[in-house]
């Protein structure tokens, strides 16, 4: 398989996956050691801002709105406060750890182990989540958005999903299945934005070089998630809002145990 077939491949991946709380960067993870060929050691993050660029496409207008209100509106300032305060942690914390993440974590075997445990985490928000006082992702306050924040935290560990511990982190602070599905969205674009900019920046010189084939691989891949996760985000909603978020934590189970079979030390 050439390198720029698998580029597209693991960006129609990052494009599915991105803001289902399975772990779009456990997939890469797993798909590159399944897979023939080879990207950059920054692809996997880097791509994933073409994901979340979606969201900013699609959710365009409420964006807009809540930025040219923001001199006039409270509502709109809480929102904005409520989101940038709630990318902060992980992305302090995200600096801190970023050579043990990227050194240790960025493990098969690790990813596979964390993919059951927040298959099980999920179960256990579904079943034991209390009663929803938040209805609407305007009405999550600073101090929440901050709390929420935290949780982002544990998406460190690849395979936790950064979707799966905002929402579940939200949903276990009060806050309802769409709001909290909404929320995660919308701190996507800072947190994806940070990551972006310091993978960048760190392996510049690659990307810079003339010809630089990284930066060919990396631009397909950012591409082509953009292109898919257009299509996904909408079916997303439309699917926790019928069904609730058990079938991806059945489905992050299943996939862990076997992705253990297979990448188990012998």
């Amino acid at each position: 398989m050439s390198d720029h077939l698998l580029a597209i491949l693991l960006g129609i991946l990052e494009g599915l996956t991105e803001f289902l709380p399975i772990s779009s960067t456990g997939h890469l993870i797993l798909a590159e050691h399944l897979l023939p060929g080879q990207v950059p050691d920054m692809f996997e993050t880097m791509i994933q801002l073409g994901a979340v660029l979606a969201v900013v496409v699609l959710y365009f207008e409420k964006l807009w709105g809540a930025f040219v209100t923001l001199p006039s509106s409270a509502a709109s300032r809480q929102f904005a406060a409520a989101v940038i305060l709630a990318f902060f942690p992980s992305m302090a914390l995200g600096a801190l750890l970023h050579d043990f993440i990227k050194g240790v974590l960025f493990s098969p075997v690790v990813v596979s182990v964390t993919l059951v445990v927040g298959g099980v985490l999920i179960l256990l928000a579904e079943r034991f989540r209390p009663a929803p006082r938040v209805l609407d992702v305007d009405d999550i306050s600073v101090g929440l958005g901050l709390k929420i924040g935290l949780c982002q935290c544990l998406a460190l560990i690849p395979g936790m999903s950064r979707s799966g511990a905002t929402i579940i982190g939200a949903m276990m602070l009060g806050v309802d299945r769409k709001p909290a599905a909404e929320f995660s969205f919308f701190l996507s674009i800072p947190t994806m934005i940070g990551v972006f900019a310091y993978e960048g920046w760190s392996n510049r010189d690659a990307l810079l070089a003339q010809g630089s084939q990284d930066l060919i691989l990396v631009a397909i891949g950012f591409i082509v998630a953009f292109i898919t996760a257009i299509f996904v985000i909408k079916l997303f909603i439309g699917i926790v809002q019928r069904m609730g978020f058990a079938p991806f934590a059945y489905y992050r189970i299943v996939v862990g145990l076997i992705m253990l079979a297979i990448f188990w030390p012998a």
